[in-house]
C-alpha cells in the first residue's frame, strides 16, 4: 500500500522558517524565467543553508550526511530575474534516519508560493555510505520546524 504524502501548504505562514534567495542571471532560461532544474538548487541550498545556521555548525564536517532521495516540485507560478525568492521550510516527518521537508518559494512578499515542493534527506555514513541515525545536532535543529 503506498501512503500519500500529506498535500504542501501554499500559504507563507504555514512556513515557520524562511530564508532569501536572489535570483541570478544565469537562473532564467530563454523563456525568460527561472529553469525548472533552478528550483531544486534553490531548495537544496535553503535545506542546508538553514541546517547550517540552526545548528550552528558546518554540516559537512558531521560524520553523517544527508542525501538527497527524494524531491519533487509543484509550479504555481513563474519565478524570473532579477527578483528575491523567499524559501519556506517546514517539516513533514523525521523518521530515525531520514528527514522529509516540505519546501515553499515565494516571490518577494507574496503571500501565495510560486513552487512548492518536497524535499527527502536519507543521513549515511560519510565513509561507507551506509544509512545512520539522523545526527543529534540535525534532529534538536528539526523541533523549531514541527
Amino acid at each position: 500500500m503506498h501512503i500519500q504524502p500529506p498535500p504542501p501548504a501554499t500559504s507563507r505562514n504555514a512556513y515557520p522558517a524562511l530564508r532569501p534567495i536572489p535570483t541570478r542571471w544565469m537562473d532564467n532560461d530563454h523563456y525568460g524565467h527561472v529553469n525548472n532544474t533552478v528550483y531544486y538548487s534553490y531548495f537544496d541550498t535553503a535545506v542546508n543553508g538553514w541546517l547550517m545556521d540552526a545548528t550552528g555548525s558546518d554540516i559537512r564536517q558531521l560524520p553523517a550526511i544527508g542525501i538527497v532521495a527524494e524531491t519533487s516540485c509543484r509550479f504555481l507560478k513563474e519565478l524570473s530575474f532579477p527578483e528575491l525568492v523567499w524559501a519556506g521550510l517546514k517539516l513533514e516527518k523525521l523518521g530515525n534516519s531520514s528527514v522529509i521537508y516540505q519546501i515553499g518559494l515565494f516571490r518577494g512578499d507574496d503571500a501565495d508560493a510560486a513552487a512548492v515542493g518536497r524535499f527527502v534527506h536519507v543521513y549515511v555514513d560519510e565513509v561507507t555510505r551506509l544509512t545512520v541515525p539522523v545526527p543529534d545536532a540535525i534532529r534538536q535543529a528539526l523541533r523549531a520546524l514541527a
